[in-house]
């Protein structure tokens, strides 16, 4: 087995409400489909820069998972110099690239695949990991955010508006009430890791507190890893939580 798997292919995907193009790469031939966002200031290499894709490797050469990083809106929007209005629009629009741009191509990719996939993603990736998820049950089954950034509230400058609302699983979870979109959410794994040192446990807390109040299934795994918030943390907690579960 070589230490990173084959089957690699990059795409530069159209967004068109977005202005730009944004770049998927892929990992593997058989398995689970795992979407990787990226961490704040990254591009969607970043998990092969820093070794995440090799540390998935078994599970991709044995055919459990393909692994797709994909692009995200942080470092213009989350991290840019931008007002908080479009930070916001920035957001609706990419969540509405993945399900009619992203989730399709990841389907055809897969010969037509009507499988769930799993999302993961370390600090701003955790939380559109888990706004992903919390949006999208009947497409994603499993969610993993690692030393998450879930609440985004000191970004915006006290704004809001309803688009931010229905973008903030915080809000929209904890008003959720009996019906469809719910079921749906109950039959989600939520799984929210954390490292020892340089975390905010407060966000994780509060992510796993919402989840809980719906009964959603959650589960907090704080890693004791000394790297704390950084790739060797990441690169240990991630094949072991998909190990387990895929």
């Amino acid at each position: 087995m070589s230490d990173v798997p084959n089957q690699r292919e990059v795409w530069s995907l159209p967004g068109a409400s977005l202005n730009r193009e944004l770049g998927v790469a892929r990992w593997g031939h058989y398995g689970k489909p795992v979407i990787l966002f990226p961490t704040g200031g990254a591009d969607f290499l970043d998990v092969e820069r820093f070794l995440m894709v090799r540390a998935l490797a078994p599970l991709v050469e044995a055919g459990r998972i393909k692994v797709y990083a994909v692009d995200s809106v942080c470092r213009q929007g989350w991290l840019g110099d931008v007002a908080p209005r479009e930070k916001v629009r920035l957001q609706a629009a990419y969540d509405e690239w993945l399900t009619t741009v992203l989730f399709p191509h990841i389907r055809e990719d897969c010969g037509g695949t009507k499988q769930s996939f799993a999302v993961a993603g370390a600090s701003l990736g955790a939380y559109q990991a888990w706004t992903a998820a919390a949006r999208h049950p009947s497409q994603i089954d499993l969610c993993v955010g690692m030393s998450g950034t879930y609440l985004m509230d000191r970004r915006l400058d006290g704004y809001w508006d309803e688009d931010w609302y229905f973008h903030d699983p915080k809000q929209f979870l904890a008003n959720l009430g009996e019906g469809e979109l719910l079921e749906s959410l109950r039959r989600v794994r939520f799984v929210l890791g954390l490292g020892e040192r340089w975390e905010n446990p407060t966000y994780t807390d509060a992510a796993a507190a919402v989840l809980d109040g719906k009964r959603i299934p959650v589960k907090v795994l704080r890693w004791r890893s000394p790297a704390g918030h950084d790739w060797p943390t990441w690169r240990t907690m991630l094949p072991s939580v998909l190990n387990a579960v895929v």
